[in-house]
């Protein structure tokens, strides 16, 4: 009896102990998993902690390249199309009809100090056109060197310093006065057609300034020369040589 109970009584003293150590066995793989979770939950919150970063960071870019349109003020139809690069017509009226199309010529007018320091005869011209606040054209230059030919000739053309024999200022009424320097010339010449009322016609022509046969012939008409320059049978109108004075005329 008492063997048999020794028997009986020896497994179910095992088995508490089992039993004991069960739930602490059990306990400590729940807080083992646990541990483990919470560190995979840790792991994973910080691997995904960056990438959310980079995505706020991307959006903010975004919206601050994209073009903003100030409250207040609506974008039509035509700017929007205008901005996506549609092309736009433009319908003109048929009673509507295109301005004319001036073709006038200009000419830059160089100053005196210029002219002065190329002495040329050429230079001269436009000298006295400048005084005479007439437009420098081709026109008007190469009629005043014709007459300068007519006068002096060409190889001695500032004679006197007086290219057009003008008596006006020069102290000799015949013209056969003379100037302190080419400059003082030129500004004579052209007082004395302004002042004179029998240049008037000279003065017309050069302030249209498109024909140097207009200029000549109120040149023969006028009382400038007594020969009247044989009513144009003695004037050339070839071209003239452009020859420079000595500096010390001007």
């Amino acid at each position: 009896m008492h063997a048999f109970l020794r028997r009986v009584c020896y497994p179910r003293v095992r088995m508490r102990g089992a039993i004991e150590r069960q739930p602490a066995e059990s306990r400590a793989a729940r807080h083992s998993a646990a541990a483990r979770g919470g560190r995979a939950r840790t792991s994973k919150h910080r691997s995904t902690a960056p990438a959310a970063a980079i995505a706020v960071i991307a959006i903010v870019a975004t919206l601050a390249l994209a073009p903003v349109t100030p409250a207040g003020i609506e974008i039509s139809a035509a700017e929007t199309s205008i901005a996506g690069g549609t092309a736009q017509t433009v319908t003109v009226a048929p009673d509507v009809t295109a301005p004319p199309i001036s073709h006038e010529s200009y000419t830059a007018a160089t100053g005196p100090e210029t002219l002065i320091a190329n002495g040329t005869n050429e230079d001269w011209a436009k000298l006295v056109l400048i005084y005479g606040d007439w437009p420098v054209t081709d026109e008007n230059v190469a009629v005043i060197m014709q007459w300068m030919r007519e006068e002096n000739g060409p190889d001695n053309w500032w004679n006197r310093n007086n290219p057009l024999n003008n008596g006006h200022g020069s102290g000799g009424g015949s013209g056969l006065g003379s100037y302190d320097s080419l400059d003082t010339a030129a500004f004579y010449a052209a007082d004395n057609l302004l002042k004179r009322s029998f240049y008037t016609a000279i003065v017309a022509a050069l302030e249209d300034g498109t024909s140097a046969a207009a200029v000549a012939q109120a040149i023969w008409a006028s009382p400038w020369a007594s020969s009247h320059y044989g009513n144009g049978a003695n004037w050339t109108t070839s071209p003239v040589p452009i020859v420079e004075a000595p500096a010390s005329a001007w």
